[in-house]
């Protein structure tokens, strides 16, 4: 099978590696400097040093070569990519079944990637891959299992069982909702997480923060029309793990990084990379504030990303609230 890999970050070259061994794959990038060292290195060097890029791999900026005789896409963007990026599929592509990887929130709109995608190309043939997964370890070949989720039944157990591989463990689900939500605000627990670890304040507080953020994804999750039980899968409380206590995690770094009392914009300068876990805080927090949904993880963590609050000071404002059943 022939796959088009739109988007050459750490991820959609990660895939790329896990992919090759058994389909034909062709890797996009927006810059052509970008496709050109990729081309002469060998290697994505910007965003994924040390892992050689098979020869067969076909590797180019032009949208339409890159999906030409493709016969499924997987847009391996950022959130802030997604959108103009479907709209490149839709022209050069249309109804090329494909599935998106980005985790959050678009920013202003705060929409979640399924929900971009209904704007923007009003395909049905798709779904979100997602789930525990550090790009770093796919690209090893380190065992790895993520979830295929799409309003789709049918299409998410067929195309599970095409991508599925040896070290790359696909499982399907119909609940696209709850498998986005699990995957975005994961990375908002994972700042506080960084956070928490930061000011060492122990392995307790970490033990409660996971538990407790769990709670606001699924209360989030719950209010977005999600299925309770998903939270409990890979996409959210496998994927809330990972992120929060991996030291591979941008997110987590990010809030360590806070805790230090480096600025925001320095530490995503540093960072390299993005962070979804920034933009998209902001969204859910305000989301969560128009559906009544309580999340108070989320507004501190919302509060210390604009400055309005240290992160010393959060402890005290989660720790002396009024106290509720569990």
């Amino acid at each position: 099978m022939r796959i088009a890999i739109l988007g050459a970050g750490a991820w959609g070259t990660a895939l790329a590696l896990a992919f090759a061994p058994r389909h034909a794959i062709a890797l996009w990038t927006l810059e052509a400097d970008h496709a050109a060292a990729m081309r002469a290195d060998g290697e994505n060097k910007r965003f994924l040093p040390g892992h050689a890029l098979p020869p067969g791999i076909a590797i180019s900026d032009d949208v339409s070569a890159t999906l030409r005789d493709a016969q499924f896409a997987i847009v391996a963007t950022p959130v802030v990519g997604l959108r103009p990026t479907l709209e490149a599929l839709g022209r050069h592509a249309p109804g090329l079944p494909f599935v998106w990887v980005c985790k959050g929130l678009e920013a202003q709109s705060g929409l979640l990637p399924h929900q971009v995608v209904d704007a923007t190309l009003h395909e049905s043939h798709c779904g979100a891959l997602t789930g525990p997964s550090f790009a770093e370890e796919v690209a090893n070949g380190q065992p790895t299992a993520v979830t295929l989720a799409s309003r789709d039944a049918a299409f998410a157990r067929h195309w599970a069982e095409q991508l599925h591989g040896r070290r790359l463990r696909i499982y399907a689900n119909d609940d696209l909702v709850g498998a986005e939500v699990g995957g975005a605000v994961k990375n908002v627990l994972a700042i506080a997480t960084g956070i928490c670890d930061g000011l060492g304040l122990g392995l307790n507080a970490r033990a409660a923060l996971l538990t407790r953020g769990l709670a606001e994804i699924t209360r989030f999750g719950v209010a977005l029309g999600a299925k309770r039980e998903t939270f409990m899968g890979l996409s959210g409380l496998g994927d809330l793990i990972l992120t929060c206590t991996g030291d591979l995690s941008r997110n987590r770094r990010v809030g360590l990084a806070l805790a230090k009392g480096k600025p925001l914009e320095q530490i995503t300068r540093e960072l390299g990379h993005v962070a979804e876990g920034v933009p998209t805080t902001r969204e859910v927090a305000r989301r969560a504030a128009e559906l009544g949904v309580d999340m108070p993880i989320t507004a501190a963590v919302n509060d210390v990303l604009a400055g309005r609050i240290a992160p010393a000071e959060v402890v005290d404002r989660l720790m002396t609230r009024d106290t509720k059943a569990e």
